[in-house]
């Protein structure tokens, strides 16, 4: 197991351990260091960060900047997650409770369980900000099953031992849908399991967007049965099958995340109470996201020694860039309605019809 440390650097330093060609095995989370910590007091320090380039560099970068108007927007590219004491400051600046220092503590704590999972989403984020989405989606798949085969996920696996399915639960449909005139409501129907994804919810998601794809008049609404939208990926499942390359393929072939994305300018998704990783990951590509007051939205995947594998690092990205993002990602932490409101992770904040005024 690796020895987790932190590493405080000025951005003059990083500039300087960057330039040399020696920086990815000197600073690494393989090595031990996969947080690296840069105060930026000024507008002058920040100045270091415009020329710096980590997209190779194994580890996590984190910049805490007091005050993001001298901050350049070159000198985002220098880091991971940009924080701030400011609560008013926009992307891609993240203000948490208890200011930098506790949320910095919060990625270092993630990191300690998985340094290998969290360095790869930052690895991957940085890379894939430039790509098409159906070539996100490839990178991520890749990360995802490399990380299936690692051991973080295999010490959480064997901590959390599968469990058996509840009778019947096989044979429920997973999806209910319904043709109103021109709308095609589609509907998660897997209450009892907080409508987690498994494969046969996938595949019957990905069998019901298919039809929109092929009707270009016909628009999409997607909701969900039960007290929660979605509680994210079936985690009884994960891991179940024995060739994570192989699982790679089969992802890519059965890609709810990309029909939605192909649909995005005909879809509207409603979300109430959990929305954990599939749970907003997939809504997340829709043109129009709507969250009752009770939303509820996270990424917890990192804990598991994995990273966002339902299109997430794609689709959040686009929605709140990629700094959010990864930060939601590796702190594990969940935000509410108005806060994804402000960010942009959701379109309007309305109280469902059939939820209490």
């Amino acid at each position: 197991m690796l020895i987790v440390m932190r590493l405080n650097l000025d951005p003059a330093t990083l500039a300087e351990l960057t330039a040399s060609p020696a920086a990815s095995e000197e600073l690494t989370a393989a090595g031990g260091w996969p947080l690296i910590v840069v105060d930026v007091p000024d507008a002058a320090a920040a100045q270091c960060l415009a020329g710096v380039d980590i997209t190779a560099l194994p580890a996590v970068v984190v910049a805490c900047v007091p005050d993001p108007g001298g901050f350049p927007a070159a000198a985002a590219r220098a880091a991971d997650v940009i924080l701030t004491a400011d609560e008013c400051a926009p992307a891609p600046f993240v203000s948490w409770p208890g200011g930098p220092a506790a949320a910095t503590g919060l990625i270092g704590d993630v990191l300690v369980a998985a340094p290998v999972a969290g360095t790869t989403l930052a690895l991957l984020m940085r890379s894939a900000a430039g790509l098409t989405v159906p070539a996100a989606l490839v990178a991520e798949s890749a990360a995802y099953s490399a990380l299936q085969a690692g051991g973080e996920f295999a010490r959480w696996r064997a901590a959390h031992p599968p469990r058996q399915p509840p009778a019947g639960d096989a044979a429920r449909p997973r999806v209910r849908i319904r043709n109103a005139g021109g709308i095609l409501e589609v509907t998660l129907d897997r209450p009892t399991r907080r409508n987690a994804v498994d494969w046969r919810m996938r595949d019957a998601l990905a069998a019901a967007l298919a039809g929109p794809v092929r009707e270009a008049g016909l628009r999409v609404e997607l909701r969900a049965e039960g007290p929660d939208f979605c509680a994210g990926g079936d985690l009884d499942e994960f891991g179940s099958r024995p060739d994570p390359a192989l699982a790679h393929l089969i992802r890519l072939t059965r890609s709810p995340a990309l029909l939605l994305h192909r649909l995005a300018a005909r879809t509207t998704v409603f979300l109430h109470g959990a929305c954990l990783g599939a749970g907003i990951e997939l809504p997340a590509f829709a043109g129009r996201v709507v969250a009752s007051p009770d939303t509820r939205m996270g990424l917890p995947e990192i804990r598991l020694g994995l990273i966002p594998g339902a299109g997430g690092t794609a689709s959040l990205a686009a929605r709140i860039g990629r700094h959010r993002a990864t930060f939601l990602a590796l702190s594990g932490q969940v935000i509410g309605a108005d806060q994804a409101l402000g960010w942009g992770l959701v379109d309007a904040v309305e109280t469902a019809p059939d939820q209490p005024r």
